[in-house]
Protein backbone atom coordinates (compact mmCIF):
# COMPACT_ATOMS: atom_id res chain seq x y z
CA UNK A 1 0.00 0.00 0.00
CA UNK A 2 1.23 3.63 -0.93
CA UNK A 3 2.70 5.65 1.97
CA UNK A 4 0.38 8.18 1.56
CA UNK A 5 -2.82 6.09 1.28
CA UNK A 6 -2.06 4.52 4.46
CA UNK A 7 -0.90 7.96 6.05
CA UNK A 8 -4.89 9.24 4.86
CA UNK A 9 -6.70 5.78 6.17
CA UNK A 10 -5.10 5.66 9.18
CA UNK A 11 -5.70 9.82 10.30
CA UNK A 12 -9.35 9.22 8.98
CA UNK A 13 -9.54 6.47 11.98
CA UNK A 14 -13.23 6.99 13.00
CA UNK A 15 -14.79 7.49 16.18
CA UNK A 16 -15.91 3.93 16.47
CA UNK A 17 -12.81 2.84 18.89
CA UNK A 18 -14.56 4.98 21.77
CA UNK A 19 -17.32 3.14 21.20
CA UNK A 20 -19.42 2.20 24.59
CA UNK A 21 -18.65 -1.83 23.91
CA UNK A 22 -16.14 -3.54 21.83
CA UNK A 23 -16.35 -5.24 18.52
CA UNK A 24 -17.14 -9.05 19.54
CA UNK A 25 -15.97 -10.26 15.96
CA UNK A 26 -11.99 -9.76 16.34
CA UNK A 27 -10.26 -10.95 19.16
CA UNK A 28 -10.13 -8.28 22.23
CA UNK A 29 -7.75 -5.35 21.37
CA UNK A 30 -6.96 -6.64 17.75
CA UNK A 31 -8.72 -3.56 15.44
CA UNK A 32 -6.40 -1.17 17.38
CA UNK A 33 -3.55 -3.76 17.30
CA UNK A 34 -4.38 -3.73 13.45
CA UNK A 35 -3.93 -0.17 13.20
CA UNK A 36 -1.06 0.12 14.90
CA UNK A 37 0.43 -2.67 12.45
CA UNK A 38 -1.05 -1.03 9.29
CA UNK A 39 1.07 2.58 10.69
CA UNK A 40 3.98 0.32 10.54
CA UNK A 41 4.13 -0.78 7.32
CA UNK A 42 2.90 -4.31 7.81
CA UNK A 43 2.75 -5.99 4.62
CA UNK A 44 0.11 -8.81 5.52
CA UNK A 45 -2.40 -6.82 7.43
CA UNK A 46 -1.77 -4.11 3.97
CA UNK A 47 -2.47 -7.14 1.90
CA UNK A 48 -5.50 -8.21 4.18
CA UNK A 49 -7.46 -4.36 4.11
CA UNK A 50 -6.71 -3.71 0.41
CA UNK A 51 -8.71 -6.75 0.33
CA UNK A 52 -11.39 -5.87 2.58
CA UNK A 53 -11.34 -2.42 0.22
CA UNK A 54 -12.22 -5.11 -3.00
CA UNK A 55 -14.87 -7.16 -1.02
CA UNK A 56 -16.42 -3.71 0.41
CA UNK A 57 -16.57 -2.22 -3.18
CA UNK A 58 -18.36 -5.13 -4.44
CA UNK A 59 -20.48 -5.05 -1.14
CA UNK A 60 -21.35 -1.55 -2.11
CA UNK A 61 -23.71 -3.08 -5.23
CA UNK A 62 -25.79 -4.87 -3.32
CA UNK A 63 -28.94 -3.85 -2.85
CA UNK A 64 -30.43 -4.10 0.82
CA UNK A 65 -32.57 -7.28 1.00
CA UNK A 66 -35.99 -7.72 2.79
CA UNK A 67 -37.98 -10.50 3.77
CA UNK A 68 -41.06 -8.92 2.57
CA UNK A 69 -39.61 -10.01 -0.61
CA UNK A 70 -40.38 -13.27 -1.10
CA UNK A 71 -43.73 -14.12 -3.05
CA UNK A 72 -45.20 -16.81 -0.77
CA UNK A 73 -46.30 -16.11 2.65
CA UNK A 74 -45.60 -18.17 5.49
CA UNK A 75 -47.95 -19.89 7.28
CA UNK A 76 -48.92 -17.03 9.32
CA UNK A 77 -50.39 -14.54 6.42
CA UNK A 78 -47.34 -11.68 7.28
CA UNK A 79 -44.55 -11.74 4.30
CA UNK A 80 -42.55 -10.19 7.70
CA UNK A 81 -42.15 -13.55 9.09
CA UNK A 82 -38.89 -15.07 8.20
CA UNK A 83 -39.49 -18.71 6.23
CA UNK A 84 -37.09 -20.97 4.69
CA UNK A 85 -37.65 -25.04 3.82
CA UNK A 86 -35.01 -27.49 5.01
CA UNK A 87 -31.69 -27.81 2.93
CA UNK A 88 -31.48 -31.83 2.92
CA UNK A 89 -35.16 -32.63 2.19
CA UNK A 90 -36.51 -33.92 -0.56
CA UNK A 91 -39.96 -34.90 -2.45
CA UNK A 92 -40.85 -38.62 -1.91
CA UNK A 93 -41.08 -39.82 -5.05
CA UNK A 94 -43.29 -42.84 -3.98
CA UNK A 95 -45.67 -40.39 -2.73
CA UNK A 96 -48.70 -38.39 -3.88
CA UNK A 97 -47.28 -34.79 -4.04
CA UNK A 98 -43.93 -35.88 -2.84
CA UNK A 99 -45.33 -35.54 0.65
CA UNK A 100 -43.87 -36.02 3.38
CA UNK A 101 -39.80 -34.99 2.28
CA UNK A 102 -37.47 -37.27 2.67
CA UNK A 103 -34.07 -36.65 4.12
CA UNK A 104 -30.86 -36.78 1.91
CA UNK A 105 -28.17 -35.67 3.85
CA UNK A 106 -25.86 -32.91 2.59
CA UNK A 107 -27.34 -33.05 -0.90
CA UNK A 108 -29.21 -29.34 -1.05
CA UNK A 109 -32.59 -28.87 -2.54
CA UNK A 110 -32.60 -25.79 -5.20
CA UNK A 111 -36.43 -25.74 -3.95
CA UNK A 112 -34.44 -24.66 -0.70
CA UNK A 113 -32.69 -21.59 -2.48
CA UNK A 114 -35.34 -19.92 -4.42
CA UNK A 115 -36.15 -16.53 -3.44
CA UNK A 116 -39.42 -16.59 -3.96
CA UNK A 117 -40.03 -18.76 -0.82
CA UNK A 118 -36.88 -18.73 1.16
CA UNK A 119 -35.17 -15.90 3.26
CA UNK A 120 -32.25 -18.14 3.39
CA UNK A 121 -30.14 -16.50 1.08
CA UNK A 122 -30.89 -12.76 2.09
CA UNK A 123 -30.13 -12.79 5.63
CA UNK A 124 -27.10 -14.97 4.91
CA UNK A 125 -26.24 -11.68 2.35
CA UNK A 126 -26.61 -9.18 5.55
CA UNK A 127 -24.65 -10.87 8.02
CA UNK A 128 -21.68 -10.61 4.87
CA UNK A 129 -22.45 -7.53 3.86
CA UNK A 130 -22.87 -5.40 6.97
CA UNK A 131 -20.07 -7.22 8.65
CA UNK A 132 -17.84 -6.15 5.18
CA UNK A 133 -18.90 -2.45 5.12
CA UNK A 134 -18.59 -1.89 8.84
CA UNK A 135 -15.52 -2.90 8.84
CA UNK A 136 -14.52 -1.16 5.55
CA UNK A 137 -15.76 1.54 7.28
CA UNK A 138 -13.65 1.17 10.74
CA UNK A 139 -10.25 0.72 9.21
CA UNK A 140 -10.25 4.00 6.56
CA UNK A 141 -13.34 6.47 7.68
CA UNK A 142 -15.28 6.14 4.45
CA UNK A 143 -18.51 7.48 4.96
CA UNK A 144 -20.09 5.32 1.81
CA UNK A 145 -19.56 2.19 3.20
CA UNK A 146 -20.81 3.38 6.67
CA UNK A 147 -23.84 4.68 4.92
CA UNK A 148 -24.43 1.37 2.72
CA UNK A 149 -24.04 -0.86 5.39
CA UNK A 150 -26.86 1.68 7.81
CA UNK A 151 -29.38 1.01 5.03
CA UNK A 152 -29.28 -3.14 4.63
CA UNK A 153 -29.50 -2.67 8.67
CA UNK A 154 -32.53 -0.13 8.40
CA UNK A 155 -34.20 -2.24 5.85
CA UNK A 156 -33.89 -5.45 7.83
CA UNK A 157 -34.49 -4.75 11.16
CA UNK A 158 -36.19 -0.90 11.39
CA UNK A 159 -38.36 -0.14 8.69
CA UNK A 160 -41.68 -0.56 9.18
CA UNK A 161 -42.57 -1.76 5.45
CA UNK A 162 -39.60 -4.06 5.24
CA UNK A 163 -38.73 -5.19 8.86
CA UNK A 164 -38.44 -8.58 10.28
CA UNK A 165 -40.34 -9.65 12.98
CA UNK A 166 -38.02 -11.26 15.72
CA UNK A 167 -38.43 -14.74 15.23
CA UNK A 168 -38.23 -17.84 13.45
CA UNK A 169 -41.19 -19.51 13.73
CA UNK A 170 -40.92 -20.60 10.01
CA UNK A 171 -37.13 -21.71 9.17
CA UNK A 172 -36.37 -25.08 7.78
CA UNK A 173 -39.69 -26.12 7.26
CA UNK A 174 -40.25 -29.67 6.25
CA UNK A 175 -42.63 -30.35 3.69
CA UNK A 176 -45.71 -32.97 5.00
CA UNK A 177 -44.38 -32.80 8.52
CA UNK A 178 -44.10 -29.56 9.79
CA UNK A 179 -44.00 -25.47 9.84
CA UNK A 180 -40.55 -24.72 10.85
CA UNK A 181 -38.24 -25.86 13.34
CA UNK A 182 -35.56 -25.71 15.10
CA UNK A 183 -32.78 -26.26 13.33
CA UNK A 184 -34.03 -23.35 11.46
CA UNK A 185 -32.14 -21.12 13.70
CA UNK A 186 -28.67 -21.96 12.30
CA UNK A 187 -29.51 -19.75 9.34
CA UNK A 188 -29.72 -16.52 11.78
CA UNK A 189 -26.04 -16.20 12.24
CA UNK A 190 -25.80 -13.05 10.33
CA UNK A 191 -28.58 -11.46 12.29
CA UNK A 192 -26.19 -11.27 15.50
CA UNK A 193 -23.11 -10.67 13.05
CA UNK A 194 -25.02 -7.91 11.72
CA UNK A 195 -26.54 -6.26 15.24
CA UNK A 196 -22.61 -6.35 16.34
CA UNK A 197 -20.88 -4.56 13.50
CA UNK A 198 -23.07 -1.95 13.89
CA UNK A 199 -21.27 -0.95 16.23
CA UNK A 200 -18.45 0.27 13.83
CA UNK A 201 -20.62 2.94 12.90
CA UNK A 202 -21.32 4.83 15.73
CA UNK A 203 -19.77 8.06 15.28
CA UNK A 204 -20.94 7.85 11.15
CA UNK A 205 -23.01 10.63 9.67
CA UNK A 206 -25.38 7.38 8.77
CA UNK A 207 -25.68 5.96 11.84
CA UNK A 208 -27.08 7.18 15.40
CA UNK A 209 -27.39 6.48 18.58
CA UNK A 210 -31.59 6.59 18.17
CA UNK A 211 -30.44 3.71 15.30
CA UNK A 212 -28.39 2.01 17.83
CA UNK A 213 -30.86 2.22 20.38
CA UNK A 214 -33.70 0.55 17.91
CA UNK A 215 -31.15 -1.96 16.33
CA UNK A 216 -31.06 -2.88 19.92
CA UNK A 217 -34.78 -3.21 21.08
CA UNK A 218 -35.61 -5.35 18.39
CA UNK A 219 -32.33 -7.80 19.33
CA UNK A 220 -34.22 -7.90 22.99
CA UNK A 221 -37.50 -9.40 21.26
CA UNK A 222 -35.27 -11.77 18.95
CA UNK A 223 -32.75 -12.89 21.62
CA UNK A 224 -36.01 -13.36 23.93
CA UNK A 225 -37.92 -15.51 21.72
CA UNK A 226 -34.36 -17.12 21.01
CA UNK A 227 -34.44 -18.19 24.47
CA UNK A 228 -37.84 -18.74 25.36
CA UNK A 229 -39.21 -20.17 22.35
CA UNK A 230 -40.35 -24.26 21.90
CA UNK A 231 -37.98 -23.98 18.76
CA UNK A 232 -35.38 -22.21 20.86
CA UNK A 233 -35.57 -24.86 23.37
CA UNK A 234 -35.21 -27.53 20.82
CA UNK A 235 -32.24 -26.08 19.12
CA UNK A 236 -30.48 -25.38 22.75
CA UNK A 237 -31.02 -29.27 23.32
CA UNK A 238 -29.30 -30.52 20.13
CA UNK A 239 -25.82 -32.13 21.08
CA UNK A 240 -24.25 -31.49 17.74
CA UNK A 241 -23.21 -28.33 15.79
CA UNK A 242 -26.78 -27.05 15.91
CA UNK A 243 -26.60 -26.72 19.38
CA UNK A 244 -23.03 -25.50 19.09
CA UNK A 245 -23.96 -22.59 16.84
CA UNK A 246 -27.07 -21.96 19.10
CA UNK A 247 -25.04 -21.22 21.97
CA UNK A 248 -22.66 -18.52 19.77
CA UNK A 249 -25.77 -16.59 18.67
CA UNK A 250 -27.19 -16.94 22.20
CA UNK A 251 -23.86 -15.39 23.59
CA UNK A 252 -23.17 -12.83 21.22
CA UNK A 253 -26.90 -11.75 21.36
CA UNK A 254 -26.11 -11.40 25.05
CA UNK A 255 -22.85 -9.69 24.92
CA UNK A 256 -24.21 -7.36 22.24
CA UNK A 257 -27.02 -6.37 24.51
CA UNK A 258 -24.78 -5.88 27.41
CA UNK A 259 -26.31 -9.15 29.35
CA UNK A 260 -22.70 -10.30 29.69
CA UNK A 261 -23.91 -12.34 32.94
CA UNK A 262 -25.75 -14.58 30.98
CA UNK A 263 -23.37 -14.73 28.07
CA UNK A 264 -20.91 -15.79 31.10
CA UNK A 265 -23.81 -18.40 31.97
CA UNK A 266 -24.19 -20.02 28.82
CA UNK A 267 -20.22 -19.90 28.07
CA UNK A 268 -19.62 -21.52 31.70
CA UNK A 269 -21.76 -24.61 30.65
CA UNK A 270 -19.78 -25.28 27.48
CA UNK A 271 -17.06 -27.63 28.12
CA UNK A 272 -19.35 -30.01 29.84
CA UNK A 273 -22.23 -29.18 27.84
CA UNK A 274 -20.59 -29.10 24.47
CA UNK A 275 -17.03 -30.33 24.46
CA UNK A 276 -17.09 -33.04 26.70
CA UNK A 277 -20.21 -34.73 24.82
CA UNK A 278 -18.96 -33.62 21.44
CA UNK A 279 -15.35 -34.47 21.50
CA UNK A 280 -13.64 -37.83 22.21
CA UNK A 281 -10.46 -38.26 24.28
CA UNK A 282 -8.74 -38.50 20.87
CA UNK A 283 -10.86 -35.49 19.29
CA UNK A 284 -12.71 -36.79 16.78
CA UNK A 285 -16.41 -35.26 16.86
CA UNK A 286 -18.38 -38.65 16.22
CA UNK A 287 -21.85 -36.65 15.57
CA UNK A 288 -20.15 -34.82 12.60
CA UNK A 289 -17.90 -37.75 11.54
CA UNK A 290 -21.51 -39.49 10.67
CA UNK A 291 -22.52 -37.10 8.32
CA UNK A 292 -22.26 -37.58 4.68
CA UNK A 293 -19.45 -34.74 4.36
CA UNK A 294 -18.14 -35.64 7.69
CA UNK A 295 -14.70 -33.31 6.97
CA UNK A 296 -16.61 -30.87 6.32
CA UNK A 297 -19.02 -30.64 9.30
CA UNK A 298 -16.08 -31.72 11.31
CA UNK A 299 -14.56 -27.83 10.79
CA UNK A 300 -18.15 -26.40 11.04
CA UNK A 301 -18.62 -27.55 14.57
CA UNK A 302 -14.78 -26.95 15.19
CA UNK A 303 -15.15 -23.30 13.74
CA UNK A 304 -18.65 -23.12 15.82
CA UNK A 305 -16.14 -23.90 18.96
CA UNK A 306 -13.42 -21.48 17.77
CA UNK A 307 -16.33 -18.51 17.59
CA UNK A 308 -17.81 -19.50 21.16
CA UNK A 309 -14.24 -19.40 22.60
CA UNK A 310 -13.51 -16.12 21.03
CA UNK A 311 -16.65 -14.44 22.60
CA UNK A 312 -15.57 -16.26 25.73
CA UNK A 313 -12.37 -14.21 25.72
CA UNK A 314 -14.51 -10.49 26.07
CA UNK A 315 -16.43 -12.10 28.52
CA UNK A 316 -13.69 -13.61 30.63
CA UNK A 317 -14.37 -17.50 30.19
CA UNK A 318 -11.17 -19.35 28.55
CA UNK A 319 -12.49 -22.27 26.38
CA UNK A 320 -9.16 -22.73 24.59
CA UNK A 321 -8.31 -23.90 28.21
CA UNK A 322 -10.95 -26.51 29.05
CA UNK A 323 -9.84 -29.79 29.64
CA UNK A 324 -11.72 -33.14 30.71
CA UNK A 325 -10.45 -35.34 33.17
CA UNK A 326 -10.49 -37.33 30.12
CA UNK A 327 -9.22 -35.49 28.16
CA UNK A 328 -11.65 -33.84 25.86
CA UNK A 329 -10.91 -30.14 24.67
CA UNK A 330 -11.60 -27.47 21.83
CA UNK A 331 -7.52 -27.94 21.22
CA UNK A 332 -7.94 -31.60 20.59
CA UNK A 333 -10.81 -31.88 18.11
CA UNK A 334 -8.26 -29.36 16.11
CA UNK A 335 -5.26 -31.42 16.56
CA UNK A 336 -6.77 -34.39 15.22
CA UNK A 337 -7.94 -32.50 11.92
CA UNK A 338 -4.44 -31.16 11.63
CA UNK A 339 -3.04 -34.05 9.59
CA UNK A 340 -5.77 -33.72 6.99
CA UNK A 341 -5.24 -29.94 6.63
CA UNK A 342 -2.39 -27.74 4.97
CA UNK A 343 -0.79 -27.97 1.27
CA UNK A 344 0.04 -32.35 1.59
CA UNK A 345 -2.97 -33.20 3.61
CA UNK A 346 -2.84 -37.43 4.47
CA UNK A 347 -6.28 -38.36 2.81
CA UNK A 348 -9.40 -38.12 4.76
CA UNK A 349 -10.87 -41.59 6.28
CA UNK A 350 -14.61 -40.34 6.69
CA UNK A 351 -16.93 -39.71 3.65
CA UNK A 352 -16.76 -36.74 2.14
CA UNK A 353 -19.71 -36.28 -1.05
CA UNK A 354 -18.47 -32.55 -1.86
CA UNK A 355 -15.19 -30.65 -1.91
CA UNK A 356 -14.81 -28.76 1.23
CA UNK A 357 -13.74 -25.11 2.01
CA UNK A 358 -10.75 -23.85 4.15
CA UNK A 359 -12.57 -20.81 4.97
CA UNK A 360 -13.95 -22.37 8.43
CA UNK A 361 -10.99 -23.52 9.49
CA UNK A 362 -8.29 -20.53 9.13
CA UNK A 363 -9.79 -18.38 11.33
CA UNK A 364 -9.33 -21.52 13.71
CA UNK A 365 -5.76 -22.01 12.92
CA UNK A 366 -5.39 -18.74 13.92
CA UNK A 367 -7.51 -18.08 17.04
CA UNK A 368 -5.58 -21.60 18.28
CA UNK A 369 -1.78 -20.19 17.35
CA UNK A 370 -2.95 -17.10 19.53
CA UNK A 371 -4.62 -18.80 22.56
CA UNK A 372 -2.45 -21.68 23.25
CA UNK A 373 1.29 -20.13 21.60
CA UNK A 374 1.92 -23.32 19.18
CA UNK A 375 4.17 -22.88 16.44
CA UNK A 376 2.13 -25.77 14.74
CA UNK A 377 -1.26 -24.25 14.03
CA UNK A 378 0.70 -21.48 12.35
CA UNK A 379 2.84 -23.46 10.66
CA UNK A 380 -0.08 -25.17 8.67
CA UNK A 381 -2.00 -21.82 8.07
CA UNK A 382 1.68 -20.70 6.25
CA UNK A 383 0.67 -23.28 3.90
CA UNK A 384 -2.73 -21.95 2.45
CA UNK A 385 -1.80 -19.43 -0.28
CA UNK A 386 -4.60 -17.47 0.35
CA UNK A 387 -4.82 -17.04 4.26
CA UNK A 388 -2.36 -13.39 3.98
CA UNK A 389 -5.30 -11.40 2.70
CA UNK A 390 -8.06 -13.29 4.68
CA UNK A 391 -9.64 -10.76 6.95
CA UNK A 392 -8.87 -12.72 10.05
CA UNK A 393 -5.42 -11.67 9.61
CA UNK A 394 -7.00 -7.96 10.57
CA UNK A 395 -9.81 -9.30 13.18
CA UNK A 396 -6.76 -11.58 14.96
CA UNK A 397 -3.51 -9.93 14.23
CA UNK A 398 -0.36 -11.90 15.31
Amino acid sequence: MKPLLLLLLLTAWPTWSRAERPYFGAEPGALEKARQALAAGDPVLGGALKKLRQDAEKALLIAPGAVTEKQKLPPSGDAHDYMSLAPYFWPDPSKPKGLPYLRKDGEVNPESRDLAANDTLRLRALGTTVETLALAYAFTGEEKYAAHAARHLRVWFLAPATRMNPNLRFAQAVLGVNDGRGTGIIEARGLADAADAAILLLGSKAWTQDDQAALERWGEQYYEWLLRSKNGQDERAAKNNHGTWYDVQAVHWALVLGRTDEAKGILAQAGTKRIEIQVEPDGRQPLELSRTASFSYACFNLRALSDLALLGRHAGVDLWAYRSQDGRSLRGALDYLMPYLGAKPKPWPGQQIHASNPDDILPVLRRAALATGAAAYEAVLAQYPEAPVKRFQLLAPR
